[in-house]
């Protein structure tokens, strides 16, 4: 299979091209042009930028491709408060754009398997618990939003039997493939790592820490995405959660890589937020739809591969 990967270049994308590679596909990665990493070994690289519709469309009629990954996005939800617009142009119509580029292309081979790479905080935070992909979602941010209307969009586009397409919606990813590590200021474990390494001064920690989240190994997710292209059919669409089925404290989180790595954090503890207590990822479809099981999402491992590849930041 020839797969198109949008964002090959990011934490993930790098580990979802190394996976489609080891596993025998073709793979091509869409950047924008970013300068400071390159292709994993064996891909190929196009240059372009999803809010390009006559860029993409260009690419998608000249690439023939059997698959599309579509991983490029921006994720801070922080961020779209202050630039909504921005969020909806890369996560919503970039999709669109996308969708249109193979829409364009229509009937000149068999439908192409789509797999679009969501988020958990669709289900928005006014539960707690197990989230099941049954769940109503429940967009907070500009940010959720735009991830949705883009599965909408996905949900719609495939039910016309022009492709066949999975929703992944990855929970807390950690870890690290190939030495690239997570940089993302918004994720824990990046910051006791910073923290760790003199970047920053200490970890914020809400109330004393006993909120729960389910975190999942960067390479597992990469697994779950390449069986979603596989069990793709055509004029289908699922969604389906990538996650450990595990829920670890923020407090676990620390602990474990105090001991892990032999350091020591300084632990700043703020006034208890209003969050759920305890969300965790229901992953029976993942299971039974994919045949996916998280194998390496065991939280020393993620944090032992993750400290690996942040000291390789220098």
């Amino acid at each position: 299979m020839h797969v198109l990967v949008t964002g090959g270049l990011g934490f993930l994308g790098h580990a979802v091209t190394l996976d489609l590679l080891a596993a025998g596909h073709r793979v091509t990665v869409l950047s924008r042009g970013r300068t400071d990493r390159k292709p994993a070994p064996g891909a190929d690289l196009v240059i372009g930028d999803v809010r390009d519709r006559a860029g993409i469309a260009a690419v998608v009629r000249t690439g023939s491709y059997d698959g599309v990954v579509h991983l490029a996005a921006l994720t801070s939800g922080r961020d779209s408060l202050a630039d909504p617009l921005a969020y909806f142009d890369v996560n919503a119509a970039g999709t669109l754009h996308l969708l249109m580029a193979l829409d364009s292309i229509r009937g000149r081979s068999v439908p192409a398997s789509f797999v679009l790479a969501s988020t958990n905080i669709v289900y928005g935070s006014q539960r707690s618990g197990t989230l099941s992909e049954d769940l109503d979602v429940h967009p907070e941010s500009p940010y959720g939003a735009s991830k949705v209307a883009a599965e909408q969009m996905v949900a719609g586009y495939a039910a016309t039997g022009a492709v066949g397409a999975i929703t992944v919606r990855p929970f807390n990813v950690a870890g690290a493939v190939d030495g690239i590590a997570d940089t993302d200021p918004a994720r824990i474990i990046p910051n006791v790592f910073r923290a760790m390494t003199g970047q920053l001064d200490h970890v914020n920690l809400n109330g004393d820490g006993s909120a729960v989240r389910d975190f999942v190994h960067v390479a597992d997710v990469a697994a779950g995405i390449r069986l979603a292209l596989a069990a793709c059919a055509p004029g289908t669409h699922h969604a389906v959660n990538l996650a450990s089925g595990v829920g670890t404290s923020m407090a676990e989180v620390i602990a474990a890589a105090e001991q892990v790595t032999g350091r020591s954090v300084t632990v700043r503890q703020l006034p208890p937020k209003p969050e759920p207590s305890h969300l965790v990822g229901e992953i029976s479809r993942a299971r039974t739809l994919l045949g996916w099981q998280p194998t390496r999402s065991d939280l020393a491992q993620m944090i032992i591969d993750g400290w690996a590849a942040w000291q390789r930041l220098g």
